[in-house]
């Protein structure tokens, strides 16, 4: 198969049609004024301006022009996925072979962005997954997704008495959190993920 310039052999996995290897490149997200590419920006322009670092530098930096080919290492395995299970079946997937797909997700970027040492970032894609069309469906769409990882000190520096806090334990999994975070970890990272949702939800659509 020949995409975006280079080759992938096919083999018992390759299962990617024609028809969804001339939507890859299209780039609809980067085509300046398409209604996808306008809601991209008015994301960024809010993260640019209310999530600034100590020097008003922009604290998120943003990824929109990533290979939509990943591996499956990258889709799957670096996000915990695990062997068997369903959202890795040939029936949902573009694979191009056994080792490389077209991403079902913009979290296939996560590990190598937080591994190039990044903490705060945006990732913004087209993904591809074997969906039915219908009105609600189709195999290709857009992602755009943020990951904010969180120091000891960002964490805890606005809570009284909080240098006695900690991030991690040697504790339990239970209904309420993972079992490597306290949870003080927890609450403050939930509260810090509702405030900036519901804060880009009144920048797009408005007080109400």
């Amino acid at each position: 198969v020949e995409l975006l310039g280079k080759a992938y052999a096919r083999d018992d996995y390759s299962n990617v049609t024609e028809k969804i290897l001339s939507k890859v490149g299209k780039n609809l997200h980067n085509r300046k004024h398409h209604p996808l590419w306008l809601i991209k920006e008015q994301v960024k322009d809010h993260f640019y301006k209310q999530y600034t670092g100590r020097h008003g530098t922009p604290l998120f930096s943003v990824y929109d022009d990533l290979s939509p080919v990943v591996t499956v290492q990258q889709n799957f395995d670096s996000l915990l996925i695990p062997q068997n299970h369903a959202s890795r079946r040939k029936e949902d997937n573009y694979y191009l072979n056994r080792d490389h797909m077209l991403r079902a997700h913009t979290s296939a970027h996560q590990w190598d962005l937080m591994h190039s040492g990044l903490d705060a970032f945006l990732a913004v894609g087209d993904v591809y997954r074997r969906d039915t069309i219908d009105n609600t469906h189709y195999p290709v769409f857009h992602q755009m997704e943020g990951v904010r990882l969180f120091s000891c000190h960002q964490l805890f520096s606005s809570v009284k008495d909080g240098e006695g806090l900690r991030l991690f334990e040697q504790g339990h999994r239970t209904a309420h959190k993972q079992e490597c975070h306290t949870m003080e970890a927890v609450r403050l990272v939930e509260f810090n993920l509702k405030q900036v949702l519901t804060k880009l939800m009144t920048h797009i659509f408005g007080d109400g």
